[in-house]
This record gives structure tokens, sequence and C-alpha cells, in this order.
């Protein structure tokens, strides 16, 4: 069956366990690369149309960023008509004020993108944002003559910006929490005064990187890589000209959610637009399935996923793959041996600490895991069994899209769980239920 549209309500929601994926369903566009497209539309103040971008709760909110800066945003259909112009912020004067929800990728962006253009503006998110540190880059910010100022507790937001003062030059950086600060500086120092040198010191989730260089490239912008550890950017006068339209590959970060139904329950599933030599780094958790049992295969342009009744636990550093810890936690009680996931101790500032919401969510289930420093060990102890326990767990999946659909998983498997919160998925994936219902309907 092909998965078809359908609305779910955000109240507790019990999985039905015992049913064998199957079918196909059309991935959701790229919330990594629709964020880089509409920051570099807002940097290059050029119009644009954005075929087929990510609908979800963050990147409307970076829609609604683009429209305080200035842009006339249209939806018409699959694609967004991004016009600049509209009206011109202030310099000076009342700040924008932008709201970024717990987005934390347009929040980091945003920092370094605002401090590159004209108007003087107020950042803010949710709590939880507010929580996830942003010192580092705005740190390396300042250095290049962005005015950043802490409205609350140095290193955290809210953050008070005064636009168009990115002088330029080099500018040191540890992105060893997150790729995202280097993104940012990259991206908005294409409109400095200036080339700027970036001088790395630590680096996390590089495939990252990889596609914000390749989104600059169709921008026609420059950027280059001089070492491992250092990158020059040459300011990009007509950033943007000559790019009318682009279109949104899909999200190799979603396509891990239905292609691990199919390892984890013996299923067959068919992934619909995805690109096979895209720069995303998650696109490596299919080879990761791949190594622990399941089947994965390429045919006519879909990526085919079958599970073939068993999983073997892996010992894996999934430092360039962050965001498929909980997939694959999810997977490792059912997978023969012991899991033993390391390199990510910076999922601890996601939009929850990931690694202490796995292992409580597992925990309650029975499942004996261990937090390490970087990572989680989890024991194997329903690989081969029927006789799973089954009394009644409700996982609060502490307001994180990826912990919601990741015990969704579980509960395929494991009778008794209930998500305590499914809303949560529309941080990333709004029809996640949708294609959960239609893969495993009996």
């Amino acid at each position: 069956m092909t998965a078809s549209p359908s609305t779910f309500k955000a109240d507790p929601r019990t999985i039905p366990a015992g049913r064998r994926a199957a079918g196909s369903v059309w991935v959701p566009p790229s919330k990594s690369v629709t964020h880089r497209y509409l920051n570099l539309a807002l940097l290059a103040g050029a119009p644009l149309v954005l075929e087929r971008p990510l609908d979800a709760d963050d990147t409307r909110l970076f829609l609604a960023a683009l429209g305080a800066c200035g842009f006339a945003v249209a939806r018409m259909g699959e694609e967004v008509r991004l016009t600049p112009g509209f009206r011109t912020p202030a310099a000076d004067g009342e700040p924008i004020e932008i709201f970024c929800g717990n987005a934390g990728t347009m929040y980091r962006f945003l920092v370094a993108t605002l401090a590159a253009i004209p108007g003087t503006f107020r950042l803010d998110g949710t709590p939880r944002l507010r929580e996830r540190p942003i010192g580092p880059l705005v740190d390396a910010v300042r250095r290049l003559g962005g005015e950043v100022e802490y409205l609350g507790a140095a290193g955290y937001g809210p953050l008070a910006i005064r636009g168009g003062k990115l002088r330029g030059g080099t500018t040191g950086l540890d992105a060893g929490s997150s790729s995202q600060y280097l993104s940012a500086v990259l991206m908005a120092g294409l409109r400095a005064k200036e080339p700027v040198i970036i001088e790395l010191s630590a680096l996390t989730s590089e495939p990252y990187i990889d596609i914000t260089l390749g989104l600059v490239r169709r921008f026609g912008g420059r950027i280059e890589r001089l070492t491992p550890t250092r990158f020059r950017v040459e300011p990009a006068a007509n950033l943007g000209k000559g790019l009318d339209r682009a279109r949104v590959e899909g999200d190799w970060s979603a396509a891990a959610y239905p292609a691990a139904m199919a390892a984890l329950t013996g299923g067959t599933v068919r992934l619909l637009g995805m690109e096979k030599d895209s720069a995303q780094g998650d696109r490596g958790f299919l080879d990761l399935l791949a190594a622990m049992g399941a089947e994965v295969s390429w045919q006519g342009g879909e990526l085919v996923v079958s599970g073939t009744g068993h999983l073997a636990a892996p010992s894996v550093d999934l430092g360039r793959m962050p965001d498929q810890v909980p997939t694959l936690a999810a997977l490792a009680p059912f997978a023969a041996g012991t899991t033993r996931i390391t390199g990510v101790p910076h999922l601890r500032i996601k939009e929850s600490d990931r690694l202490h919401a796995m292992a409580v969510g597992l925990a309650a289930l029975g499942v004996p895991v261990a937090e390490l420093p970087d990572g989680l060990e989890i024991e194997g102890v329903w690989a081969g069994r029927t006789d799973l326990p089954s009394g009644p767990v409700t996982i609060d999946p502490f307001d994180d899209h990826r912990i919601a659909m990741s015990f969704a998983l579980v509960g395929l498997r494991r009778p008794g769980v209930t998500i305590a919160s499914p809303g949560v998925v529309a941080k990333s994936y709004p029809e996640f239920w949708r294609d959960f219902v239609a893969l495993t309907s009996e």
C-alpha cells in the first residue's frame, strides 16, 4: 500500500504490536537542505522558487523569519515563492523580533546571518532553546566584526543583533558540539565585506558541511577548504543571481524510520524520492542496517529495505550521523549481542538530552541500558524472542520528535508502548503517523 494523507490528534498514542511493515512511502523533503536554502535566500536577498521544501514546524518558523526580514512568502501547492524587498528592515529603531521555537538549526544559522544583513534583531526561542549553548558561535561571529549581545546569561539566548556589521578576517571556531556553527559562519561569510578565514579546533557531524558547501556552490558562492581544519570564504556580491528555482531532495534522516520498520518487523518497504548520491550523512544508516542483517537495494530508482528476521548488534561511532542514535537505540533490544554507540556527547544538548531520554524509556520497558559519557550501551535482551514483556508503559518523548518516532519503532514489537505526546513529530516529519499507519495496516 502507499501512504495516504490523514490527520492525527496529539493525544497519547498506543502502538499496535505484532504487525509487519510493508508498502511504499514518499519520504518527506530534507529538513537540513530546506533550512540551508532558506538561509541562503535570506543572505542573497534574491527571488527564489523552492520546490518541495519541507512543510514542518521548524521550516514554518524559518519562513516567518524571512517574512519579518522583508520577504514576501507565497505557498503554491508544493512550491514556496520567496520575493525580497517586500519591505526593508530599519537599521535602527525597534528590533525585528524573530522566534525560533526549538529549531536549533534555524537559530544557529540566524545568529551569523543576521549579523551579516542590515537591520536590528532580537532572536529568541523556547525555554529549551535558551538552554542550548551558543557561545562558540557568537564568539566566532564577534571576531569577524559581528555585533551580537546576550540579553540573559552569557553563552545562551536570547540575543540582540545589530546586522550588517560582518567585516571579515580570521576567526577561530569550536564546532565540536554542532557542525551548524561552522555552516552558519561559512554561509554568513558570503556577505562579509572582506574574505573570511575560519580555523577549526573541533568539528562533529562533518557530512552536514558537505551539504552546506554544495548548496553554496548552487548559489554562486565560493568557499575553499584550505586544509581539513581551515576554510576561506570569498564575499559574493552576486549571491543567488541566476538561481531562480531549486528543488529539495528527500530526507535521509526521516527515511531511517520506515527503513528501520522493515528491518525490525521482517517486512519490505520501498522508499520513494531519495537521491542515491546525496551528500546527506544519514544515508549511512542504510549501510548500517545492511551490516546488521537487513537487505538494502536500489530497484528502478526506489530504495528497498527488507527485514530478514535477524539483526546483529553493532559497535559504532555515530558522530557522523548523530540523529540516528535514537533510531539505532530503538533497534538495539532486538539485535543479538550488545549494541555500543559512541562518539555523540553533543546529543545531550539537542531538543532533549537524547542519550538520557532513550536510556530512561528503554529502562522503563525492561531493557538493560547504560549511559556512557558519549553514547549508550544496550543489551539485545529481546533478540530472537517472541515472549516479550507486555505491560503498559507510557513513554515521555521529552518534547523531542526523534525520541517519539524511535519509541514508535520499539512498540511494533514490544506490546504496550504508548507515546505520551505524539504530536511532537510535527517538528520534522508532520506526516509520520499517517505513514506509520499506512505501512503497518493489517
